[in-house]
């Protein structure tokens, strides 16, 4: 897509209203990720093999819907866009499939263990469709949006803060909320969250006009391109790493709370928040620094930290301990929130355009989600079978004691291997220093710019 580089820039209020928009795809996505196992398994009494099979179908449907959606969003063409169409359309759907997601109609303590699988197994494919479907094309505005490393900095410290606000909410206030009010309100009250944080986004969206769009590739060119792309492959199989490792840590925190901290879920609350307090801190300090080193030397740093911040928070013993480790693990996730969520895609995109010509944000995003869910189905198969070979049992009036040391493993030895991996992979990734600069000259001088 061509776009004119003298068009002036978008008023703050608008990259404001945009930004507001991770607030609603954090709050579902991350209850999900981190409470869906421990609701179903610890709550819902479903046997933790059976989560895992769902987990594992979850992802072959994630294989599909990923890149099939990204493509059908870059082949698009209305009169109000590509993208804005299915944010509009699938919001309201989204919201209600997320409530009922968490008010199955079945009981494994009823001996119903078929059908809550059934309806488990439904659920998250609807869900996780209608979630791709609305955030794939949100998240797809924002290269197309903001082109300059200032302005995608900036926009991207504002995701990550409203993100960050999701994420205290999704996942450090939730213990505090199902704890008093029921899992069914909390549902109800995330769901609310979300369509309204998506809604105001919309005001800040703005799509190129419609006849600017070039004629897309066809399917199979365009999925070529993307796997075949070294700079989007030494991006996002790191990026999948780092997924799999955070998803890990915060699904496995119910579990540390009450079978190895012995806490309250008030507690738990604490010990969470406390992440994500430093990650609002951390956030500005991050931001200068990616403008100072650059991308690639910034998220090499970020994911040193954040391996070497798992170790006190895994090995926790106490209620405090467990608040410092939590606070230490927020200075690295800080830096991975900014830099893999939108700035070092971006530059893929960028880079890509010199080579077919196109805008391709939904393709990239929908591979993209791709591997991150794959991610997810991994973490989940890994969990559930180290913590039934550790003796975890939800029947069971007491768990064994050999649970706290599968339970540590989860939070330390996988998670840091996977991290090891991820830096190691991420050392290869070639768009930064001379490079970076002279792509993005020349997508200025051929006026390709978003």
């Amino acid at each position: 897509m061509r776009a004119n580089s003298s068009a002036p820039t978008m008023k703050t209020w608008r990259k404001l209203a945009y930004s507001f928009g991770s607030l609603g795809a954090a709050v579902p996505y991350q209850a999900v990720q981190t409470y869906i196992i421990f609701f179903y398994a610890d709550v819902m009494k479903l046997p933790i093999e059976l989560v895992g099979y769902t987990m594992i179908l979850y992802g072959i449907w994630n294989a599909i819907n990923d890149p099939l959606f990204g493509y059908l969003s870059d082949r698009t063409r209305t009169k109000w866009g590509r993208r804005i169409p299915y944010i509009v359309g699938g919001l309201v759907p989204l919201v209600l499939v997320f409530i009922f997601l968490w008010i199955p109609p079945f009981s494994a303590a009823d001996g119903n263990y078929i059908p809550l699988f059934v309806y488990f197994t439904v659920m998250m494919f609807l869900f996780d469709g209608l979630f791709t479907l609305v955030v794939l094309n949100w998240t797809a505005l924002f290269p197309e949006m903001f082109t300059s490393l200032e302005d995608r900095s900036m926009v991207s410290m504002w995701r990550q803060l409203f993100g960050n606000v999701g994420l205290i909410i999704g996942i450090a206030l939730a213990p505090t909320i199902y704890g008093k009010l029921g899992w069914k309100s909390m549902a109800i009250i995330f769901g609310i969250i979300t369509g309204i944080s998506l809604a105001i986004s919309l005001l800040g969206s703005k799509e190129a006009d419609p006849v600017e769009y070039e004629k897309p590739l066809d399917v199979l060119p365009a999925l070529r391109y993307t796997l075949a792309n070294k700079s989007f492959m030494t991006y996002v199989v790191p990026y999948m790493l780092i997924q799999f490792t955070f998803v890990m840590i915060m699904a496995m925190v119910p579990f540390q709370a009450k079978y190895v901290l012995n806490i309250a879920d008030e507690q738990s609350t604490l010990i969470l928040g406390a992440a994500f307090v430093t990650v609002f801190i951390a956030l500005f300090p991050w931001t200068r620094y990616i403008i100072k080193a650059g991308s690639k030397q910034a998220a090499s740093r970020a994911i040193a930290i954040f391996a070497i911040a798992l170790i006190p928070f895994g090995l926790a013993r106490t209620f405090t301990t467990g608040i410092l480790g939590g606070a230490l693990v927020g200075a690295g996730l800080a830096g991975l929130l900014l830099l893999f969520d939108t700035l070092l895609i971006a530059d893929v995109i960028d880079e890509d355009q010199l080579h077919t010509g196109q805008r391709r944000e939904g393709m990239y995003f929908g591979a993209n989600a791709l591997f991150i869910r794959l991610a997810i189905s991994v973490q989940a198969l890994v969990m559930s079978q180290v913590l039934k070979a550790s003796g975890y049992d939800p029947n069971l009036p007491s768990q064994p004691a050999s649970i706290v040391t599968g339970i540590r493993s989860l939070m330390t030895v996988i998670p840091i291997i996977a991290l090891i991996a991820a830096f190691l992979v991420f050392r290869m990734y070639p768009l930064y220093g001379d490079k970076l600069v002279k792509m993005k000259k020349e997508l200025e001088s051929t006026g390709k710019t978003a």
